[in-house]
């Protein structure tokens, strides 16, 4: 059975210093403004994401790790600088120049945007399920993305799998924290969710049901964020493989291998559920964010195909000391 992905999401209440300076009338969370080293290993590092993410959306992005930055339950390794800069370009390009892009400004994460970007070499296992975490939002102001030392640019479908997807999926979590998802999409799935085990199912026999993976079929708001995420990142064929899943009848055996059935015998159009799941998605996009949700996924398809990493890369190896 392939490894299972785990996400998290906490509502932590976090207080940040404040200091006399703001970015802009909108944001309320201070930012301090650090004297680069330039004599530092990190200099060119540390200036991109000053100018890329501090100054423009007040945003830290943290990559040398710190205690007060990490779950203590984990044994976790910080991320290396290489696969740090990395990140921080990919993340620049597949997730605030996506939104700005699609918004027209950049008002919309300066308002709405994580304040902390913290990324980490290794991810959290969890060997009681054999599970892995992959991102947490914290309280709307925090992301964290776990696993980046195994980052590997050249590998789309790795990337979307364990990290592009996840920066949507946290993200997702973070704007319905701030305006609720319609009501009704509690009730669509009701009595299919599986809080506790939801890892003992495969993806097929959760898509069967109305999810587009075993992880959706945990809780209503992970159902929520993972509909959005996967359909952002996923490509049509992908995309049509979920539907493909969902219109056919699984069961798994003791021994953990999956089998099709001959007819779908858990009395779900998983099809029908999934597409009703997505068109709420897209009317909450465009009505409570005024954001098209498929012109969003569109962007993100041409940018992740057409993306050339070391140039990407040359954003900050270039950068020269003053």
């Amino acid at each position: 059975m392939k490894r299972i992905l785990y996400f998290s999401i906490l509502a932590i209440a976090v207080t940040l210093s404040s200091c006399k300076e703001k970015l802009n009338d909108e944001s309320i969370f201070p930012y301090v403004s650090e004297t680069l080293d330039q004599n530092s290993y990190t200099f060119q590092l540390d200036s991109f994401v000053k100018r890329s993410y501090l100054l423009p959306y007040n945003v830290e992005f943290r990559y040398k790790m710190q205690d007060i930055s990490s779950d203590m339950n984990y044994n976790l390794v910080p991320c290396s600088y290489e696969k740090a800069i990395t990140v921080a370009v990919l993340a620049k390009h597949l997730w605030w120049d996506v939104y700005e892009a699609q918004t027209g400004s950049k008002a919309f994460l300066q308002k709405y945007g994580p304040k902390i970007l913290c990324v980490i070499g290794s991810a959290g296992h969890n060997p009681s399920t054999g599970t892995i975490k992959l991102g947490v939002a914290e309280g709307g102001l925090k992301v964290t993305l776990h696993a980046i030392n195994n980052l590997d640019p050249s590998n789309v479908a790795m990337l979307n799998e364990y990290y592009f997807k996840t920066m949507h999926h946290e993200f997702s979590h973070i704007l319905h924290q701030t305006k609720n998802y319609p009501a009704e999409f509690r009730t669509i799935s009701a009595g299919h969710y599986k809080p506790n085990g939801w890892e003992e199912r495969s993806d097929e026999e959760a898509r069967s049901l109305g999810f587009t993976g075993n992880y959706g079929s945990s809780q209503e708001r992970e159902d929520w964020v993972e509909m959005i995420a996967n359909y952002i990142v996923m490509s049509d064929a992908e995309w049509e493989k979920i539907l493909s899943d969902a219109s056919k009848g699984w069961k798994q055996d003791d021994d953990g291998q999956l089998h099709q059935l001959e007819k779908d015998e858990d009395g779900v159009d998983g099809v029908a559920v999934i597409n009703q799941k997505l068109g709420m998605c897209r009317a909450w996009m465009q009505e409570a964010w005024n954001i098209d949700l498929d012109a969003l996924r569109q962007e993100v398809q041409y940018r992740q195909t057409h993306m050339n990493i070391d140039s990407l890369r040359n954003q900050v190896l270039t950068i020269e000391a003053k």
